[in-house]
């Protein structure tokens, strides 16, 4: 087998660890958002609550002063147009919170997508097996790396691709720094499911 610096091996994986970066950035996106989505739909509630009291103490005010002079009318009716403006308000920012409900709701279906893709087949570039699974090729600052265990042998295999093509373009770089074995298998919740076609 070829001897390689992990510096370089480091250098192959840059595009990698630039993904899953990515992907920790939005799952963490994603939490947050799960976050105040439960917040708003707790806001919501509550408004929605206030807003039927307030129209509930509306009305009864005004069929209580119904029966008052018409003094007194004229000065509830002078509050009830007051109370109107601030249902106004009231009901623009219930509006505001179902379109940003209506956000989360996409946030929301996107966590649920990519959890479901997480259950999906991948793929990666295997470039060595061994009988005994106490080698120590991994490193701290490696990420995207498989050892597998594929009976009788334990496997090594190198990044995590979604899809075959990434996992074909990756394996012919290896072999032209000389891993001429390498190959290209699919896995499944951490099995491999086969041995894929190189090209």
């Amino acid at each position: 087998m070829p001897f390689i610096e992990e510096s370089d091996l480091l250098e192959l994986h840059k595009d990698i660890d630039k993904a899953q970066i990515i992907n920790e950035r939005l799952l963490d996106q994603i939490k947050f958002k799960n976050k105040d989505l439960g917040k708003l739909r707790l806001q919501r509630n509550v408004l929605l609550g206030i807003t039927l009291l307030f129209v509930v103490g509306i009305l009864a005010i005004t069929s209580f002063t119904a029966g008052l002079s018409s003094k007194n009318a004229i000065e509830n009716q002078n509050n009830l147009l007051v109370s109107i403006d601030s249902l106004d308000a009231i009901k623009t920012r219930i509006d505001n919170l179902k379109i940003e409900n209506q956000e989360l709701s996409l946030v929301r279906e996107f966590y649920l997508a990519k959890a479901f893709l997480e259950k999906e087949k991948i793929y990666s570039v295997q470039v060595k097996s061994f009988v005994d699974n106490n080698v120590t090729l991994t490193s701290e600052s490696l990420t995207n790396t498989l050892f597998v265990k594929t009976n009788p042998f334990y496997a090594y295999s190198l990044g995590t691709f979604e899809t075959l093509s990434e996992a074909q373009t990756f394996r012919k770089q290896l072999v032209d720094m000389g891993f001429n074995d390498a190959f290209v298998a699919s896995y499944k919740e951490g099995k491999r499911i086969k041995i894929e076609d190189p090209f």
